[in-house]
């Protein structure tokens, strides 16, 4: 059973739409890292269904690729949680415009 490569798109639009929501409407840096995490699963989606309907591998291997590219992103976004719990901050984004010092 093939899905039609309409449908693949139109769920990969649909979760990019409801990620860029998420990372734009939150104060919550895990929950802005939740919805980057949405949109590089639907760019993944999008890049294999392509890929299924044309009949080549390219969508895989770009696949691939942004799995490494999200397990970076989610490892260094988790470090600045870790970090700016330490340092007595909280979650809220508006925490994050100085790092370096205190």
């Amino acid at each position: 059973m093939n899905v039609p490569l309409s449908h693949v798109l139109a769920v990969a639009g649909l979760l990019f739409v409801i990620g860029g929501g998420c990372a734009v409407a939150r104060r919550s840096v895990l929950m802005i890292l939740v919805g980057v995490e949405f949109m590089l699963t639907a760019a993944s989606l999008a890049f294999v269904g392509a890929s299924l309907a044309h009949g080549n591998l390219d969508g895989q291997a770009a696949a691939i690729l942004i799995m490494g590219l999200a397990a970076a992103e989610a490892a260094l976004g988790l470090a600045l949680l870790v970090h700016a719990k330490r340092g007595g901050a909280t979650a809220d984004i508006d925490g994050y415009d100085r790092l370096g010092g205190q």
